[in-house]
C-alpha cells in the first residue's frame, strides 16, 4: 500500500438517474428495524477473498422475538461476488481463516449443540464440520500454525452435585462469588478419542493467541470473570503447553485485541496509556522473550482502534481522530513518525485484516449513506473500496445532509460534533433540536451512519428535526488528555459543553432555542436526565435510556464500580458524598418543568434499573411536567430484541414529535398500535 493523502469533500450519495427519480421514500422506524450492517471482515491469506459476517434483524410481528441474527458470507476477489455460506436463523461468532487457507472456522450452535462448538466450513463448499465440542460454550480459540492443534477457552462445567441440587429447585444465586471461571484448553482436530486437556492457570483465562512459530501461547486473563476485573485487570502472559508463565507483561488499565508479530518474535496489543485512561486506545508492543512493554506512539492524539501486522517490523492501524479515521503504516524499527495510506475524510475505518503478505486488506467500514459494509484496498491503491451492499434498498431513500460542526465551549475549549439537518430545510428557517448523547463517556461520534433504534437520526430528520451529536470532553479520538480532561468532574464542564453546543446551533439561526430535546443511553441517559432537571429551563423534551439519576446509589448498585472509580470519579463516594449528590438529577427534579420519557431494561446490570425509577418517582412527586417510565423485561444495558428495540424506537419519535413539534401537554397514548405506525 502507498500513502494517499485524500481531499475532503462534501459527502454525495452518487446516483444513477433513474435511481435519483425513485428516491422519494424516507426512513421511519419500521424502516431502520430493518437495516444490516457488517460486522467483521477478514482477508483470506493468499488475499484472494474476504469473510464476513452481517448482523440480520429480526422481523417484529412475524419472527420470533429475539437479538439479531449473524450470517456468514464470503466474497471472491477481484469479482467482488458474495457466496452464502451460514445463513438464516443463525448466529455466527468469531470468525477466522484456518492456517492453510481452505476453511473458514467459527463458533456457533448447531444441531445438537447446546452451547456454541467450534467448526470449520471448507472454503469449496460442503458441510460445516465440528472440530471442537465442549461441556460449555467456546468463548475464543486459536489454531496452531500445524492447523491441527487448537487452544480454546470455555469456562468450568458446572459440578455434577451442585446441577443435581438446581434440578431440585435450588436455584439461588451467590452474587459475585458462585461464577464460573474461564479455563484454557487445548484439542487435537480429527481426533474424536481424545478429550481436551487443560492447562492450568491462576485466574480466569479471558483470550487466547498461539505464537506463528513454536509451541506458545499469548493470554488475556483476569482475576476472576466479573465484569470490573475484565475491564480493569486484566493482563497478558506468553504460557507454554504446561502452563509455565514464559513471559508477563504490565499492560496497564483497560485491554483491548492482542496478537503476535508474524515471525512471533514481538507481541502486540490494544491497551490503556494507564490505569486512570478510559480507553484502550493506545497499540502497546514487547519483545516476546520478556521485557517491558514500549508505546511506539507517545503522545499520539488520536486512537488506537484496530491493528495488523504487515510483517515482522511493520504494523498496519486504523485510528480514530475525532469524527474521522486513518490508515497508518508504523515501522517499529524507525524512530520516524507512523506513514499515513488513508488520510482523514474518506469512509469510517472500524477495522483492518490483512493478507499473509502484507498487501491486501479489508475493512469493515460506514459512510454517512450507509451502515457498516466490507471495503478492500490493495497496495498501490488509493483508498479503500466499497465491495458489498447488505442495504441495496436503502439506495431508494432520501437522506439528510451531513457536516461537521465545530464550536467553542464557555472556556475556550474547541470542541466538534455532526449535525444532520432538516431533510427538506428551508433557508431561513428555524427547527426543532434533538441532541443526541453518546454514552461512556468513553466514545465519540464518528462521520458515518449514526441512525439506529436509539439514535433518531435520519428518522428524525426526514420529519423536520435538526439532530445533533457532540464529541463533549470526555470523548476518545482525540488522544489521552482529552478523555480525562472530564474525570473528577461528572455532570460539570462536560455537560456544559452541550448545552454551548445547543447555543452554537441557535446562534447560527438553524434552531428554535424553545424547542430543543435530548436523548441518550448510559452516560448519554445521565446527559439527559440532568440537562431535563438542572438545566430544565433550555429544554423541551427529554427520552432518557438506561440513565443514571443518583451518582450515590449508582455506585453501590452497579457491576463496574472500579471503573468508574478509576476512569471517572477518581474518589469514592464516601469522600465527597454531598458534591455526588448535588451532582445527581434527582437533586434537582423539583426544578424540573421538562416532560420526560424514562426508558429501560428490567434487568440492567450496568445501570441498575432502579436508577430509573427513583427518578420517576421524584419528578412524581415534586415535577412540574409529565413523567412516563417504560420497562424492557429480559433487557439489560441496552436493547437486544427486535420488538423492544421498535418500540423504543417509535415512543422515542412520538415523544418529541407530540412535545417539540405537538400540541405538548398532557403525555400521549401510552399504547402503540405498530401495524399503524408502519405508514
Amino acid at each position: 500500500m502507498r500513502t494517499a493523502r485524500l481531499r475532503f469533500v462534501p459527502f454525495v450519495l452518487a446516483l444513477a438517474p433513474v435511481a435519483l427519480a425513485q428516491q422519494t421514500k424516507v426512513l421511519t422506524p419500521h424502516r431502520v428495524a430493518e437495516l444490516r450492517a457488517v460486522t467483521t471482515a477478514a482477508m483470506s491469506p493468499d488475499g484472494a477473498h474476504v469473510a464476513y459476517t452481517v448482523s440480520v434483524p429480526r422481523k417484529p410481528m412475524v419472527d420470533e422475538d429475539g437479538p439479531n441474527w449473524t450470517e456468514l458470507w464470503v466474497l471472491d476477489l477481484p469479482a467482488a461476488t458474495a457466496r452464502p455460506f451460514v445463513t438464516g436463523k443463525t448466529d455466527v461468532a468469531s470468525v477466522s481463516w484456518t492456517p492453510d487457507g481452505t476453511g473458514l472456522a467459527f463458533l456457533a450452535k448447531r444441531g445438537d449443540d447446546k452451547q456454541n462448538s467450534l467448526y470449520v466450513l471448507p472454503l469449496a463448499g460442503g458441510e460445516a464440520l465440528r472440530v471442537v465440542g465442549h461441556a460449555t460454550a467456546i468463548t475464543a480459540y486459536s489454531f496452531a500454525a500445524d492447523g491441527k492443534r487448537v487452544a480454546f477457552v470455555a469456562s468450568d462445567a458446572l459440578d455434577a452435585g451442585r446441577k443435581a441440587e438446581q434440578d431440585k429447585g435450588f436455584k439461588q444465586e451467590i452474587y459475585e462469588e458462585d461464577f464460573a471461571k474461564g479455563c484454557l484448553w487445548i484439542a487435537t482436530q480429527g481426533d474424536g478419542a481424545a478429550k481436551p486437556t487443560q492447562i492450568a492457570l491462576p485466574g480466569s483465562a479471558k483470550d487466547v493467541k498461539w505464537s506463528p512459530v513454536g509451541d506458545r501461547l499469548l493470554v488475556a486473563q483476569s482475576p476472576t470473570p466479573l465484569v470490573d476485573d475484565e475491564m480493569m485487570r486484566t493482563r497478558v502472559s506468553i504460557v507454554d503447553l504446561d502452563g509455565k508463565t514464559l513471559a508477563s507483561f504490565d499492560n496497564p488499565g483497560k485491554l483491548g485485541a492482542i496478537g503476535w508479530s508474524p515471525d512471533g518474535l514481538r507481541v502486540g496489543m490494544n491497551s490503556a496509556a494507564d490505569i486512570h485512561d478510559p480507553s484502550a486506545g493506545r497499540f502497546l508492543t514487547a519483545l516476546a522473550s520478556g521485557g517491558a512493554l514500549v508505546d511506539p506512539l507517545p503522545n499520539y492524539a488520536g486512537d488506537v482502534v484496530a491493528s495488523a501486522w504487515q510483517n515482522g517490523d511493520t504494523v498496519m492501524f486504523v485510528a480514530a481522530h475525532g469524527v474521522d479515521s486513518t490508515l497508518e503504516k508504523l515501522d517499529l524499527t524507525a524512530s520516524t513518525p507512523p506513514k499515513s495510506i488513508v488520510a482523514s475524510g474518506g469512509p469510517i475505518l472500524q477495522s483492518v485484516s490483512l493478507s499473509k503478505n502484507g498487501q491486501h486488506a479489508a475493512f469493515v467500514a460506514s459512510t454517512p449513506a450507509h451502515p457498516a459494509e466490507v471495503f478492500v484496498m490493495s497496495h498501490g491503491g488509493k483508498s479503500p473500496r466499497r465491495v458489498t451492499n447488505v442495504n441495496p434498498w436503502l439506495d431508494e431513500y432520501r437522506l439528510a445532509k451531513q457536516e461537521v460542526v465545530k464550536f467553542k465551549a464557555r472556556d475556550g475549549v474547541e470542541l466538534e460534533g455532526l449535525l444532520i439537518r432538516p431533510l427538506d430545510e428551508k433557508a431561513g428557517q428555524r427547527y426543532p433540536l434533538i441532541l443526541y448523547v453518546h454514552g461512556g463517556p468513553e466514545s465519540h461520534h464518528s462521520n458515518n451512519w449514526l441512525t439506529n433504534y436509539g439514535d433518531p437520526g435520519q428518522v428524525a430528520a426526514a420529519r423536520g428535526f435538526a439532530v445533533f451529536h457532540i464529541n463533549y470532553r470526555g470523548s476518545t479520538g482525540y488522544g489521552v488528555a482529552f478523555a480525562k480532561s472530564s474525570q473528577g468532574d461528572a455532570a460539570g464542564a462536560e455537560f456544559d459543553d452541550l448545552v454551548d453546543g445547543i447555543d452554537s446551533l441557535v446562534a447560527s439561526g438553524l434552531v428554535d432555542k424553545d424547542k430543543v430535546g435530548v436523548t441518550g443511553g448510559s452516560y448519554g441517559g445521565y446527559a439527559t436526565a440532568w440537562l431535563s432537571t438542572a438545566y430544565s429551563n433550555r429544554i423541551a423534551a427529554g427520552v432518557m435510556f438506561v440513565g443514571i439519576s443518583d451518582a450515590l446509589s449508582k455506585v453501590g448498585t452497579t457491576d463496574i464500580a472500579d471503573e468508574e472509580f478509576y476512569v471517572h470519579s477518581l474518589q469514592r463516594p464516601w469522600e465527597r458524598w454531598q458534591t455526588l449528590l448535588e451532582r445527581s438529577p434527582i437533586w434537582y427534579a423539583g426544578k424540573s418543568k421538562t416532560p420526560l420519557l424514562i426508558l429501560g431494561g428490567k434487568d440492567d446490570p450496568r445501570v441498575d434499573p432502579g436508577q430509573s425509577r427513583e427518578l420517576y418517582r421524584h419528578l412524581k412527586l415534586r415535577g412540574g411536567a409529565p413523567v412516563r417510565l417504560v420497562r424492557y423485561p429480559g433487557e439489560q444495558h441496552g436493547n437486544r430484541k427486535a420488538c423492544a428495540k421498535l418500540d423504543f424506537n417509535l415512543r422515542c419519535m412520538q415523544w418529541f414529535e407530540h412535545h417539540l413539534k405537538g400540541p405538548g401537554g398532557e403525555m400521549p397514548a401510552w399504547d402503540l398500535d405498530y401495524e399503524e405506525a408502519k405508514q
